[in-house]
């Protein structure tokens, strides 16, 4: 099955000969695996089939600052260093009326996009091209999550932190793992160094994902992997399970620390797109098969691309996101009756856990953020 979602640009055919000449990955053991585009939102047009949103201020498990609205805070332009319409996830100073923090009236808004219940994957690559804000206090991200966190909760559902970047790290950024056993401060984590500050230029952050293991990289190069032997000499292994995407900035929270007084905002995370690849399986003959001379060997077998039909599928009918904001507009009003635009108390705890994994990295780990119980089922 193939999805064409988001506005693609051109022809899928075209997405995916370019996935194929760029899905020559290895697996956790080396070997060469050809790859095929699956899915994507390339985010010409907002599209309501492949996003929800998450809303709430009881800091997420790292006392973060923001309040995330359902959608005011997001919003699709284009964007000239991309060269095309991106998304964009903008944390701002303020919040809609009414919306209440943990630590009292909101000071910042922002976004949190998640693909639970729509787009879930098993294993393959998953990559997006980000340029990332960069000031003190922020906290971009772009994630996955066990679709069976709501059932389980967090660690045991697992956590894939694909790339996180934090202020007070200019041109760093992080790819990490949680899961039961090596979670928190015991969680596997890799850093990778821009060589320059995280805003300057678009990235390609990715993470190729199988049975064996799983490896980071940004732009192409490698810089950090585990194979499931070392994930399993600390715990169990729970990544052979569909997982869903995250996308969010936050504010200010136990690992990057607060803004300061030199914080600029608005900061904007443009997201050009995101696309998930799987491994492409190698055709299979049918039928009677004549046998070859004894000094001629049968032709090797051959991986395929997109097929025609492939290429031809019909795009499904494209939607708005809700709520979807503009650009510098401040959130409109909301009373405390209005969930969808204040979000709702039962906001609180839903995430807890599986942010908590994310600050803990560079927090003490002896101090317990707020809001640390069991998160409620799924929306």
């Amino acid at each position: 099955m193939r999805f064409a979602l988001g506005g693609a640009r051109g022809p899928l055919a075209t997405i995916t000969a370019l996935a194929l000449l760029a899905g020559c990955a290895t697996g956790a053991q080396g070997a060469p695996q050809a790859l095929e585009l699956a899915w994507s939102d390339e985010f010409d047009t907002a599209d309501a089939s492949n996003w929800s949103f998450e809303t709430g201020g009881h800091g997420w498990g790292n006392r973060e600052l923001q309040y995330y609205t359902d959608g005011a805070n997001a919003f699709i332009q284009y964007d000239e260093m991309a060269g095309s319409r991106v998304l964009v996830i903008e944390a701002r100073r303020g919040a809609p009326a009414g919306a209440s923090c943990w630590y009292g009236a909101c000071q910042y808004s922002s976004t949190r996009m998640v693909t639970r219940g729509k787009r879930e994957f098993t294993h393959g690559r998953v990559e997006a091209r980000i340029r990332l804000p960069h000031t003190q206090g922020i906290w971009p991200a772009f994630w996955m999550l066990g679709s069976d966190f709501a059932q389980i909760g967090w660690p045991d559902s697992g956590e894939i932190d694909i790339m996180e970047h934090v202020g007070s790290e200019p041109t760093l950024t992080h790819g990490a793992l949680h899961g039961p056993g090596y979670s928190g401060d015991r969680h596997f984590n890799g850093t990778y160094d821009l060589g320059e500050a995280a805003d300057a230029r678009y990235h390609v952050y990715a993470v190729d994902w199988d049975a064996d293991g799983l490896r980071w990289s940004v732009d192409g190069h490698e810089y950090f992997s585990l194979t499931r032997a070392q994930v399993e000499a600390r715990g169990r292994w729970v990544f052979d399970q569909p997982f869903f995407l995250l996308l969010n900035v936050a504010v200010g929270g136990d690992w990057p620390g607060s803004p300061d007084a030199g914080s600029v905002f608005p900061q904007r995370m443009y997201v050009d797109w995101v696309r998930v690849f799987r491994k492409v399986a190698p055709k299979r003959r049918t039928g009677a098969q004549p046998l070859a001379p004894p000094a001629a060997a049968a032709p090797a077998s051959t991986r395929s691309g997109t097929t025609a039909a492939a290429a031809q599928a019909p795009r499904p009918t494209l939607r708005p996101l809700l709520r979807l904001g503009t650009p510098g507009a401040a959130d409109a009003p909301c009373t405390r009756g209005d969930a969808d635009a204040c979000g709702s108390s039962g906001d609180a705890g839903r995430r807890d856990r599986a942010d908590l994994g994310r600050g803990a990295r560079r927090a003490a780990a002896q101090e317990s953020p707020p809001n640390r119980a069991s998160p409620s089922p799924s929306r």
